[in-house]
């Protein structure tokens, strides 16, 4: 491992001396997205102010549709056979999620 890291440094010393590099400093890289005029902070701060404004109206557009009203089916007719039961559950006469109130 440190050999190959004395190697590199001997190679970069060596190529620099070659090119006639007498600074030691490495050109800096120029992205595409930095070549623009506008600051990361500034960037930051209008995608988050995009993000708050999205999360206010999609939480307005929720609100406005769950408060609408539904409509209510009538009752299916009772047709004798649904619910057939030849005897009763070990928990009571009615299923285990359902609520019936019977009048005994």
């Amino acid at each position: 491992m440190a050999s190959s890291m004395v190697r590199s440094g001997f190679l970069r010393t060596a190529l620099r001396a070659r090119n006639g590099a007498s600074s030691s400093t490495v050109p800096k890289r120029n992205f595409a997205s930095s070549s623009g005029h506008h600051d990361d902070a500034y960037e930051t701060a209008k995608w988050e102010k995009i993000t708050y404004l999205g999360i206010a109206s999609c939480t307005a557009l929720a609100f406005y549709i769950l408060s609408k009203g539904h409509p209510h089916h009538e009752e299916p007719p009772a047709y004798p056979y649904l619910h057939v039961r030849n005897k009763e559950f070990p928990w009571g006469p009615d299923g285990l999620f359902e609520v019936k109130h019977h009048d005994h």
